[in-house]
């Protein structure tokens, strides 16, 4: 259980559909049988998110090596995404969590935050990994981007060493 929300490391990702940029959908049935990194970050083009994704990208080769599947979500609608990807060179994928309530409520990341006295709903940068029955191994919650894709890709090697 995270402490944001209802669901954490070893339970089962609940079902979901996310829109993918290039007009597709995934849903949890798409990652059956592979372990995946699920980072949540949120919005694109900011520049701790863009660090993030090009931080993925730059180790996806070795993610790839190891059969782990990664998946960049945020509430940015597919457009947004393609321009990001485009605009950065991205070779992560990305999807776009726009149901209300999605994925990102169900796992409890979907917050209320606060800026200069108001208050919104934002996602809260959380990253998940789940083994190739879909269940949640590790959670890492409000990451801090230094460094952090790095020990995500020694979390699944490990996980992969024991596999």
């Amino acid at each position: 259980m995270t402490d944001e929300g209802s669901i954490g490391e070893g339970d089962l990702l609940p079902q979901f559909s996310l829109a993918t940029p290039e007009g597709g959908v995934l849903t949890l049935h798409d990652f059956a049988g592979r372990p995946a990194v699920l980072f949540f970050y949120p919005k694109d083009d900011t520049p701790g998110c863009t660090s993030e994704a090009r931080d993925f990208s730059d180790l996806r080769p070795e993610f790839d090596e190891i059969g782990v599947t990664l998946l960049g979500i945020s509430k940015d609608p597919a457009d947004r995404h393609r321009k990001f990807i485009a605009k950065h060179g991205l070779a992560v994928p990305l999807a776009s969590d726009l149901a209300e309530p999605g994925l990102a409520d169900a796992l409890g990341i979907w917050v209320d935050k606060s800026m200069y006295g108001k208050t919104y709903k934002g996602m809260s940068r959380t990253t998940f990994l789940v083994d190739g029955a879909g269940r949640i191994v590790r959670t890492w919650l409000k990451v801090k981007v230094k460094g952090h894709a790095a020990e995500v890709l020694a979390a699944a090697r490990a996980l992969h060493s024991k596999a």
